[in-house]
């Protein structure tokens, strides 16, 4: 059986490694110290947005991580699945899917009106976001780097 758990402080050593794995796989340059100081700043800040481990009886499996934000078109609170991580082993059986599925409940009750996210057109995700409902965007995601990550 698969659940989502909302992740707590008490989890931040059960995240690192799988988003340090995440971040190693789409070649994202970050610090371990800064890494681990933005993990520990979201999960102490409910308002930033949320974190959830991905269980499949009791053991975890991975871990969705959303930040929230605003926007009118979308009727209020919109987000952004910034992470999401299956382990290896755990892959290719649906697991991605129903935590997708199970994500989209939690983000309701949470009043989330709209749930983007960003793909690599290469990445092997790109068809479970498609098979979930997961549409291109009519914009381009443009990003400017605003402070410089340092240990």
């Amino acid at each position: 059986m698969l659940a989502l758990r909302a992740a707590t402080p008490l989890d931040v050593e059960t995240i690192l490694p799988r988003t340090r794995a995440l971040n190693d796989h789409e070649a994202i340059a970050i610090p371990a110290a800064v890494l681990r100081g933005a993990v520990v700043r979201l999960l102490d800040d409910p308002g930033l947005g949320s974190c959830w481990l991905v269980e499949r009886d009791g053991a975890v499996v991975g871990y969705a991580l959303v930040t929230y934000g605003y926007d009118l078109e979308f009727g209020g609170r919109d987000a952004w699945l910034t992470e999401l991580w299956i382990d290896e082993a755990a892959r290719g059986g649906g697991v991605g899917a129903q935590a997708l599925a199970l994500l989209e409940v939690e983000l309701g009750a949470r009043g989330v009106g709209a749930l983007h996210l960003q793909v690599r057109p290469e990445n092997p995700a790109l068809r479970l976001y498609q098979r979930a409902g997961y549409v291109a965007s009519p914009r381009i995601v443009m990003t400017r780097t605003i402070a410089a990550l340092t240990e």
